[in-house]
């Protein structure tokens, strides 16, 4: 199987400081900084990656295990929401949210709650971030 990598630079203090984060495969290489991480400054943030990893493939695995259970998917769309709190220890991702809408013919709304669940414990990014106190998730069947 292949590797990923990324990269980040920092330059600077924590609070004046000023980073990049870098895909290798040059899909994405945007600044972070302590504004974007800890307040609503411009740029991203490692939790606005983790969130878009845990979306890409939450969505990818639903799919996969709804057509193994015998459907046809049309479309899976998913929002990841990653908490950022501070905590005795310092700061530390507690929660996150997935909202997952799915296009399904034939398909009811407990079949696809139950395949959604299986979907969050079997996503690899779900078992890596096993850690988290929380992974919420919220499945709706669209018509």
């Amino acid at each position: 199987m292949p590797k990923r990598t990324a990269d980040a630079r920092w330059d600077g203090s924590l609070q004046e400081g000023q980073g990049t984060m870098r895909m290798a495969s040059g899909a994405y290489e945007g600044p972070y900084s302590f504004q974007s991480r800890f307040e609503e400054g411009d740029g991203t943030n490692p939790e606005e990656l983790i969130a878009a990893a845990h979306a890409g493939c939450f969505s990818m695995q639903f799919a996969a295990d709804i057509g193994r259970a015998g459907h046809e998917p049309e479309s899976v769309e998913t929002t990841a929401t990653v908490h950022l709190d501070k905590q005795d220890q310092g700061f530390g991702i507690t929660r996150i949210e997935l909202d997952t809408r799915a296009r399904v013919p034939g398909i009811d709304a407990e079949e696809l709650q139950r395949i959604a669940e299986s979907s969050k414990e079997g996503c690899p990014v779900s078992r890596a971030l096993a850690a988290v106190g929380s992974i919420e998730l919220k499945a709706e069947l669209v018509s």
